[in-house]
């Protein structure tokens, strides 16, 4: 293969890799949705090799398995994960918080009122990934000053495991998401205060681990009851 046809190649399979990666992370492609490679190749206009390398890449990324008799579905979300993840989450996102907090500046918190702004209005019609995404984006400005290039490094990844997990909270219990934008004004406010490191951190782990008790309080019986090591505050 020449070194053309193998450029074309590979960015076919990175096409077809964020084009399936959108639509299960959209909620278009649900946990159990077979992914069949004919299917996919004929619905992108491409070969089935590239859409099968995309497939083994969101395998590796947790977001397929592959089940005996059935192929490439969609993987699950797996409450036990999420459990943990949300409370290493909450530990290292609060950590980076109360490092950022003497070096955010009336700008940066005008930004996150603007974007917890549009959080709230977006209550009215609500849609629980773009509420995730613009939480996201809020939090961020609020870390994103941390001086741990470690600590930051450990949110980042935290993010992204909930990503792969294609969990938001707020499709389970929507109405927590008031509640998260008020907490997000609380936080606001303390920083404004010039409130010191350790309020701030422990603002930050409570409003994360309310995020994760109202998951597990409705997750039922079914799934994981509140583990003694997830927070309280």
């Amino acid at each position: 293969m020449s070194s053309e046809a193998g450029t074309e190649a590979a960015s076919k399979s990175e096409r077809a890799y964020a084009a399936i990666k959108e639509k299960i992370l959209g909620g278009e492609y649900t946990p159990g949705y077979r992914l069949v490679l004919a299917k996919l190749a004929g619905d992108l206009g491409f070969s089935v090799v590239p859409v099968r390398e995309a497939i083994r890449r969101l395998e590796a990324e947790n977001f397929v398995t592959f089940e005996r008799n059935v192929g490439a579905t969609v993987a699950g979300i797996d409450p036990t994960e999420y459990l943990y993840t949300m409370q290493t989450l909450g530990i290292v996102e609060g950590a980076a918080t109360a490092l950022s907090a003497p070096l955010i500046t009336p700008a940066d918190i005008a930004r996150a009122r603007a974007v917890n702004a549009q959080m709230r209005e977006s209550l009215e019609h609500f849609d629980p990934v773009r509420f995730t995404a613009l939480n996201l984006e809020f939090h961020s400005i609020l870390f994103e000053n941390c001086p741990n290039p470690h600590i930051l490094d450990l949110v980042h990844r935290g993010w992204n495991r909930l990503q792969a997990l294609r969990s938001s909270t707020f499709s389970y219990v929507p109405g927590r998401a008031s509640d998260s934008v008020n907490e997000h004004e609380a936080l606001l406010q303390l920083l404004e205060a010039g409130a010191d490191a350790d309020t701030v951190e422990h603002a930050a782990r409570a409003h994360r681990a309310a995020t994760l008790n109202a998951y597990l309080a409705r997750s039922g019986p079914e799934k994981p009851a509140r583990s003694p090591l997830a927070p309280t505050y």
